[in-house]
């Protein structure tokens, strides 16, 4: 194996990488019926949780414990707008390259739910 092609390799492994993350946190942030919780809004929850915990019978307390699991895998799960923010730059930076090499066209990423704002700063138009 050429090292050209090792480094044509090791680049489709890296732009994949990228592109998963993106599409991963795009996937995490699509709308979903109900209220949006935040991170401040799982923290209230969590406060009201630990508060009545103490004085719930033996039925609602095993609720409760596993409501905090939940909220709180939730809440580690959730990335910060810095984090998105440098997902999607680094997405626009592969996109364009990443999507004429695996054939994907701009209505997939759409129905997907990547934003036509990201594609087009990517260079990915509707054709």
């Amino acid at each position: 194996m050429s090292d050209s092609h090792k480094r044509a390799l090791a680049n489709g492994r890296t732009e994949g990488r990228i592109i998963r993350e993106y599409l991963d946190i795009v996937e995490a942030t699509k709308p979903r019926r109900g209220r949006r919780r935040t991170p401040e809004s799982i923290a209230r929850r969590l406060d009201k949780i630990a508060n009545g915990i103490e004085v719930a019978d033996a039925l609602t307390r095993v609720r409760l414990v596993q409501e905090r699991l939940n909220l709180t895998t939730e809440l580690k799960a959730m990335k910060s707008k810095e984090e998105v923010a440098q997902a999607e730059a680094k997405f626009v930076k592969v996109a364009k390259s990443f999507s004429k090499r695996n054939d994907i066209s701009w209505r997939a990423w759409t129905e997907f739910g990547v934003s036509p704002m990201v594609l087009k700063k990517a260079g990915i138009t509707p054709e």
